[in-house]
């Protein structure tokens, strides 16, 4: 196995690989997998308790804003890692508003993680599927922005032939 240095086809010279990544893999692209996947199943146990009422739907919420608060402030710190310590994040056009994205969501998430606190039936309806739901837009939307920072413009992409 040889591992070969993506180059981007509209760029002239290879971009170094993300300083915080595991065998040429960006950590961050890795940890953000695991918040989205949470919030997203926040947003169907969200729906799931306002159409049957039934409290566990509730706490898996809970928990899953929990787990997807704790794995995205891991991926936001493997993230300004390397924001800090790689040129060729810092000068990635999507760069500053896949971050300030990240923020946002992770602040989302936390008010909705708040409003979950709460007891029975106010804790998810409306506000918690109205922050559920704006949690989803705004992760879709900075996560594709993070998709051409890593794919567009090669940072920290290593392929293994």
């Amino acid at each position: 196995m040889v591992e070969v240095t993506v180059v981007d086809t509209m760029m002239t010279h290879m971009h170094p690989p993300a300083t915080a990544a595991i065998g040429g893999q960006p950590i961050h692209s890795m940890l953000a997998q695991f918040p989205t996947v949470c919030f997203t199943l926040t947003l169907f146990t969200d729906i799931v308790y306002w159409r049957t009422s039934y409290l566990m739907w509730q706490e898996f919420s809970s928990w899953l804003l929990l787990a997807g608060l704790v794995s995205g402030a891991l991926a936001l710190v493997a993230g300004v890692i390397a924001f800090l310590f790689s040129s060729a994040v810092r000068a990635a056009k999507p760069a500053w508003p896949h971050a300030i994205g990240g923020v946002i969501v992770l602040a989302l998430a936390f008010l909705n993680s708040l409003a979950h606190a709460r007891d029975g039936w106010i804790a998810v309806v409306p506000w918690g599927l109205i922050l559920s739901v704006a949690t989803i837009i705004a992760m879709v939307i900075s996560n594709w922005l993070g998709r051409a920072l890593v794919f567009h413009y090669g940072v920290g992409v290593r392929r293994h032939d």
